[in-house]
């Protein structure tokens, strides 16, 4: 095992890598995975290491995770290190600017895991930020964390501009083989933002690095995210949000646990007769505490993984999906749509393409036949080799 130091850890023994200078007033972006490889947070370190921190800013979920999905800590103070905190979820364009006046800071630091998957909120809270920092004057830096499944497998679609929400705001791919430095990066350029943006890099990590395999604690990124196996499956499993089935939240295995009321044995059946690299099924029943379903037992499959190595997620997700249109053509259905009217599935896709393309009986895996396979797509914001 290697270990990997983080930006937050060089932020704290070297402060002025942060850009601020020692009268700046900082304002974290953090939540629960903002510690130090000893679990000290961020926030201690920082304010040991002499840096200013004035106010703190929280993601969906909160500042300290405690809330689910959907939902956010309100803006308060917070109890723990008395700093004011502002809740940004679901906060954009002037708002967002009128929170970062309100908290009166010089330059905003990121430090929060993200997992790899487009549609995980966190780093569209931090391009909306970086978007705020660039209108209203004030600098960005991101301490940069590892891609926890890996920096070189990439999959599914980029995303169509006409389907943007707050779980897709760019035209990445689905699985998109960045660090959240280097999407900061990426995304400071392809929003042609006039911002001072700095990264603190990570020190010895590698594309092919595993989470588990880097030396640091698995901290759970969200309330539903608890393993680094959740983690993986979840960029193809998280579209069975956009549908009536449940994706086991509220369970101990979230996103790898999928059923509904009227699933029988016949899914798992069908599932392992197809080939599908590095994942088995079991037929499972299951009762989620949260989302659809919740409290009413269900069947379903639970996805094993057996070679992450070789596992595709994002492929094996449409193959679920196909056999169950097959299967349950009448109870399978998609989430009902959005208050704007776009389908959440679309949303999550990036598209309309998926949907249509199961509604009519065709095989999903041909929408995978162009695209990309690697992170050449985000070319030179690649910070690692």
């Amino acid at each position: 095992m290697r270990l990997v130091g983080t930006g937050a850890e060089r932020a704290c023994a070297q402060p002025e890598r942060l850009g601020a200078g020692a009268r700046a007033r900082v304002g974290l972006v953090t939540n629960q995975t903002g510690v130090l490889p000893d679990l000290t947070p961020t926030l201690d370190g920082l304010r040991s290491a002499g840096v200013h921190v004035t106010a703190l800013f929280g993601p969906e979920h909160g500042v300290r995770g405690t809330a689910q999905a959907g939902f956010s800590e309100a803006s308060s103070v917070d109890p723990e290190s008395g700093l004011p905190f502002f809740d940004t979820y679901r906060r954009t364009g002037s708002a967002l600017d009128e929170l970062i006046g309100q908290a009166d800071v010089d330059v905003l630091v990121y430090d929060i895991q993200d997992i790899g998957c487009r549609c995980y909120t966190y780093v569209w809270t931090m391009a909306d930020l970086m978007a705020a920092a660039a209108r209203t004057g004030r600098a960005f830096t991101v301490l940069d964390r590892p891609n926890p499944i890996s920096g070189l497998a990439v999959a599914g679609p980029p995303l169509d501009p006409a389907y943007s929400s707050f779980v897709g705001r760019a035209e990445i791919p689905l699985r998109h083989g960045l660090t959240v430095g280097e999407l900061a990066r990426w995304l400071a350029r392809h929003l042609d933002l006039d911002l001072d943006l700095r990264v603190v890099p990570l020190v010895g990590w590698r594309r092919a690095d595993w989470y588990d395999r880097i030396g640091l604690p698995w901290v759970p990124p969200s309330v539903n995210m608890p393993t680094l196996d959740t983690a993986l499956v979840y960029s193809g499993t998280v579209l069975f949000e956009g549908t009536n089935l449940s994706e086991g939240r509220g369970t101990t295995r979230p996103f790898e646990l999928i059923g509904a009321p009227y699933v029988d044995r016949r899914w798992a059946a069908a599932l392992r007769r197809v080939d599908l690299p590095g994942v088995a099924f079991r037929d499972a029943w299951f009762t989620p505490a949260w989302g659809p379903h919740a409290g009413t037992p269900q069947r379903g499959v639970q996805v094993h993984i057996t070679d992450r190595l070789t596992v595709l997620p994002v492929r094996t997700a449409l193959v679920m999906l196909r056999l169950l249109r097959e299967l349950y053509p009448d109870d399978f259905a998609w989430r009902p749509p959005e208050r704007d009217g776009r389908r959440f599935v679309d949303l999550l896709w990036g598209s309309d393409r998926l949907r249509r393309t199961v509604d009519a009986g065709a095989d999903p895996l041909d929408l995978l036949a162009a695209q990309p396979t690697d992170v050449t797509w985000a070319g030179d914001a690649l910070l690692y080799d």
